[in-house]
């Protein structure tokens, strides 16, 4: 009797755990669906960036990729975390209001580890050219780009671009 009751019971378990697995990945596959919206698209902007001869710097967009996707994390950053040298990339919308601010750490002297006997040490190098990227959630309302430059007087306007 306990061997008829183990060979009725066993299937049927089996048959009811696999039934569950099935639901749940229909259900994973759903929710990945739902995550990336038609309406979740993410804006890449590519720089590049020259010195000239007495310093100062001149900026080109170089491309731009919309993908589809959405960022995790919206980066953000405080008025005293800006220091000498660094820029700020701004997205305005058509009637000139910003959409969107990232802070992009001095592309021109980024810093560097460099491993040593005596153990790790940072060294800041110096560029006469170089590229930068920045990523942005994509909106149609964008219109400008702006990029800005933080100098001991305040910001100094590098460069703008209509999108």
């Amino acid at each position: 009797m306990k061997n008829v009751f183990n060979v009725l019971i066993v299937p049927v378990f089996l048959f009811y755990s696999f039934q569950k697995e099935n639901g749940l990945t229909q259900k994973r596959q759903s929710l990945s669906e739902t995550t990336v919206k038609k309406g979740d698209r993410i804006i890449y902007l590519f720089f590049k960036a020259d010195r000239d001869q007495s310093g100062n710097a001149k900026i080109t967009l170089q491309s731009s990729k919309i993908t589809d996707g959405r960022l995790k994390h919206m980066p953000s950053f405080e008025r005293n975390e800006v220091h000498k040298g660094d820029l700020i990339i701004t997205l305005t919308e058509s009637g000139g209001k910003e959409v969107v601010r990232q802070l992009v750490k001095d592309p021109f002297n980024p810093e560097l580890e460099v491993y040593e006997k005596e153990g790790i040490s940072r060294h800041k190098a110096s560029l006469q050219s170089t590229e930068f990227s920045a990523r942005f959630s994509y909106s149609e309302n964008v219109q400008t780009i702006k990029v800005e430059k933080a100098t001991d007087d305040g910001v100094q306007l590098l460069f703008t671009q209509k999108l």
